[in-house]
C-alpha cells in the first residue's frame, strides 16, 4: 500500500483496510475524520511511535502546548510552521508504511 492509497481509502471507506498496524490504523482514522478513535488507539501505542501520532493529533486539534509535550516524548522536533498538517500526515504515513 502507498501513502496515496491509504489516504484515498480513508476518504472512500467506512472501515480501515485489513492488516494495518496500529500506527497506520490510527493515521487512517485521523484522515477519515475520526479524531477521537485515532486518539484512543494511539494512546495504547508505545512511545515514541504512539507519541508522534499523539503529537500530530493534538496539533490538528489546535492544542499546540499538548502537541509540544508529545513531540518531546517522541524525541522529535515540532514541525516548522510552514509544514502543513497534510504534509505531516503524509510523512508519518510514509514512515510507518516503510516499516511494514
Amino acid at each position: 500500500m502507498t501513502t496515496e492509497e491509504l489516504d484515498q481509502s480513508a476518504q472512500d471507506n467506512d472501515t480501515p483496510p485489513e492488516g494495518l498496524s496500529p500506527e497506520l490504523r490510527s493515521l487512517w482514522l485521523a484522515r477519515a475524520g475520526r479524531w477521537d478513535d485515532a486518539h484512543d488507539l494511539c494512546s495504547g501505542i508505545p512511545d515514541p511511535d504512539g507519541a508522534i501520532i499523539h503529537a500530530h493529533l493534538h496539533r490538528e486539534e489546535g492544542d499546540l502546548s499538548n502537541a509540544r509535550y508529545w513531540y518531546k516524548r517522541a524525541r522529535r522536533s515540532e514541525p516548522a510552521s510552514s509544514v502543513t498538517l497534510d504534509q505531516e500526515w503524509r510523512e508519518l504515513a510514509t514512515y510507518f508504511l516503510a516499516r511494514g
